[in-house]
């Protein structure tokens, strides 16, 4: 089959674009956003940014679906195209950064964890601090951006709404990836756990059992190594 070139490229993505221009309904323009989403080109970042403003739920998902396969070559628009004065924008900045795991983002999500009023965008932030991206991190700095995050998501584990505190067993689990921490520093993440997966502390039951499955699979990672 053919090879596209990049200029027939281009003016596909063009047309995607135009498309979500020309949208009349909602549904239309969830259809166009979706399609253009799926092409995952770095042209289509500033029209699916635009997206992210509109009263649309259903668009903005799937915009943030296509910036978090565009991935980094997404992220400096979106740091550039911060809307401050708009929430929902601003939001779903938030999750299409935390999806795509680049420490550019990061500040960001820590200021949403800490302080953002919608609690999906904080769990969106407590997910992203487990997905991040070190590449090229050497195992000393790994240890200082855990050291960074680890107190964070420690405090997020009094969040008053359950799916939050759930999306931090999520993210606690999540930093051991990309961690890699020797015996000692695991055992900090168990025991930042440890409190999520006790129903004597921790109301929500599906929130303990999310715990106590990080919890299994980290000791089941740390015997395995040592095995």
């Amino acid at each position: 089959m053919p090879s596209t070139s990049p200029d027939s490229r281009q003016v596909q993505v063009q047309a995607l674009v135009d498309a979500v221009q020309a949208a009349q309904t909602a549904d239309d323009l969830t259809d166009a956003v979706e399609d253009l989403s799926a092409c995952a080109h770095p042209m289509a970042v500033p029209c699916l940014i635009q997206v992210l403003g509109f009263n649309n739920p259903g668009a903005a998902v799937a915009a943030v679906d296509g910036l978090v396969a565009i991935g980094s070559a997404a992220v400096p628009a979106i740091l550039a195209n911060l809307d401050e004065y708009n929430y929902g924008a601003r939001a779903w900045s938030v999750r299409a950064l935390a999806g795509i795991g680049d420490l550019r983002g990061l500040p960001l999500l820590e200021r949403a964890l800490a302080q953002d009023i919608g609690p999906s965008v904080r769990r969106a932030a407590a997910r992203g601090m487990g997905g991040l991206h070190p590449h090229g991190f050497t195992a000393r700095q790994r240890q200082v951006l855990a050291e960074r995050l680890l107190p964070q998501l420690k405090a997020a584990c009094g969040d008053e709404e359950w799916i939050v505190r759930y999306a931090v067993a999520v993210g606690l689990e999540g930093m051991e990836h990309w961690w890699q921490p020797p015996a000692p520093q695991r055992q900090r993440l168990l025991d930042t756990l440890q409190p999520l997966a006790d129903p004597r502390r921790e109301a929500a039951p599906v929130v303990c059992l999310r715990a106590r499955l990080a919890l299994n699979r980290l000791t089941t990672t740390s015997s395995a190594a040592c095995g």
